[in-house]
């Protein structure tokens, strides 16, 4: 990478930075009342917390908690341990199954991109013991925490669930071309996409 590439490629983050909470702010503002119904929701469907936050591994290996709507019963893993989430999963609830399908209960992560941790565009932040798990099997997997974690991404608009360490190295892939690729045009067609997926009209 040349100095040109590295000036420009450290411009777009602070970029990057100054739009996601823009973005993130604004995003908060318009899906408040939406998220308040939800909450309310939530809470006469199930008993448990309206949030659910998770630690999670981002930029650098920094751990942070990210923040979802609830989307199990609580103590969902308290039998199994942590465990990947699976179609038709029974720890589901019924309103749950409405936010995975519409992908609202990633909407509190706008509050993540504010405070710095997150990203709106970036690769998905994984759990630590699945982090742990992943270093040891797959090569240059680190690589991918290079930058921040997003809301979506690359590999979430082209792959889908992982399933097995297949798919995560498939996703990985992913990861990195955003990595090296990442730039306003890039994040801008990704978001794009998203938005395709998300209306359906991109969905596979």
């Amino acid at each position: 990478m040349t100095l040109a590439s590295l000036v420009l490629r450290r411009r777009f983050i602070l970029l990057k930075e100054v739009l996601d909470r823009c973005l993130a702010l604004a995003g908060l503002i318009v899906f408040l009342p939406v998220l308040a119904t939800l909450g309310v929701i939530i809470k006469l469907s199930s008993p448990g917390p309206v949030f659910f936050i998770q630690k999670r591994v981002g930029k650098g290996g920094k751990s942070f908690g990210i923040i979802k709507l609830r989307t199990m019963v609580t103590d969902a893993e308290q039998a199994t341990g942590p465990i990947w989430a699976q179609e038709n999963d029974p720890r589901i609830t019924p309103i749950g199954r409405f936010l995975r399908a519409s992908h609202f209960d990633e909407v509190p992560q706008l509050l993540n991109v504010l405070r710095g941790e997150m990203s709106i565009v970036g690769p998905r932040p994984e759990r630590p013991v699945f982090v742990d798990q992943f270093r040891c099997q797959i090569p240059n997997y680190e690589a991918r925490h290079m930058v921040k974690p997003g809301i979506t991404g690359l590999a979430q608009v082209y792959h889908h669930y992982d399933e097995t360490v297949r798919d995560v190295k498939r996703k990985l892939g992913y990861d990195l071309l955003y990595v090296k690729k990442m730039c306003l045009m890039v994040d801008i067609a990704i978001l794009f996409l998203t938005f395709r997926r998300l209306t359906g009209k991109g969905a596979r």
